[in-house]
């Protein structure tokens, strides 16, 4: 639920992850010759108290003092816990005009929708009125941070309530430093830049399900190993810019690796729930929007957790 998630954590508590030896795409366990969608391994990556001095008065010298001299006991000064939220999380107003449940209706509500959208952080490619696969993928993202049963893209009477009547921008669990933050648990991936969440995106990460498939690279090899994507603080280490890549357990789009064979890159299918090898997918449109924008060059942090 939203309240669960506007938990924050700072980034210094994420080097109590190890980062796990992974072999290909998605696999912990790897028992074929395979290097997933890559081949290289990814590098390892590296009050005081200041106390007042006490007042020095003398005594009065016309008459002795009637009552005992004021003590000069150090004062102890205690703040008052904060009223309001954290620099990182930002207050929004609610939809003075509610939006309507348009389902994935196309026209004028649904440049009212995509602007909400933009507004609490989830990317859209434009506001232009067409419900199209950004929009979905987006709305679908906000279910997802929502926690609701099933986020299917569709602006349903909840979603279009829980869009009107936010409050507080959705945010990540990092809460200083700029990196990439991949809630497994949400299915939702973080730009976190200075601290401050400035976009979410729906993904699908790793089915934590073995597979024995066929080499897409070497024929007659066959890749066995587990769909994990790997928990952990890692970094971005090599890239692809070029169009769609044959990796060795199917094609990806541009992809920017993060651990091993590992990548966040785009693909054709994004689900509502985890689907894919151990790589954290998004949409065509928002892996060419991530290259365009460069908010995830080399050596960008990736923290990667299952929301607990």
């Amino acid at each position: 639920m939203a309240g669960d998630s506007r938990r924050q954590a700072t980034i210094g508590s994420l080097l109590v992850f190890g980062i796990a030896a992974i072999v290909g795409c998605s696999s912990a366990v790897s028992n074929g010759s395979g290097n997933g969608e890559g081949a290289a391994s990814a590098p390892t990556t590296e009050a005081t108290t200041t106390t007042m001095a006490p007042p020095t008065t003398s005594p009065p010298t016309t008459a002795a003092p009637t009552t005992a001299p004021p003590t000069t006991e150090a004062t102890t000064t205690t703040m008052a816990p904060p009223t309001t939220l954290p620099d990182v999380v930002e207050e929004v107003a609610p939809m003075a005009e509610p939006l309507a449940a348009i389902g994935r209706s196309s026209g004028g509500e649904a440049v009212r929708l995509q602007e909400r959208l933009l507004e609490l952080g989830f990317w859209v490619q434009s506001t232009d009125g067409d419900y199209g696969l950004t929009t979905r993928q987006a709305v679908m993202a906000f279910q997802k941070y929502m926690g609701f049963p099933d986020p299917s893209g569709s602006v349903d009477e909840q979603t279009a309530a829980a869009l009107s009547n936010e409050t507080v921008r959705p945010h990540a669990r990092a809460n200083s430093g700029t990196l990439v933050e991949v809630d497994k648990a949400k299915q939702v991936l973080f730009f976190v830049v200075d601290g401050r969440t400035e976009y979410i995106l729906n993904v699908s990460t790793g089915d934590g399900q073995p597979y024995t498939e066929p080499d897409q690279n070497t024929p007659g090899e066959i890749i066995s190993g587990v769909s994990i994507t790997p928990s952990g603080l890692h970094n971005v280490n090599r890239e692809r810019p070029e169009g769609w890549w044959e990796g060795d357990l199917g094609q990806i789009y541009r992809p920017k690796y993060f651990v091993g064979g590992v990548a966040v890159h785009g693909s054709s299918s994004i689900p509502n729930y985890p689907a894919s090898h151990g790589c954290v997918r998004v949409s065509v449109p928002a892996m060419d929007w991530i290259w365009e924008s460069g908010i995830m060059p080399i050596q960008t942090p990736v923290w990667v957790h299952d929301g607990a």
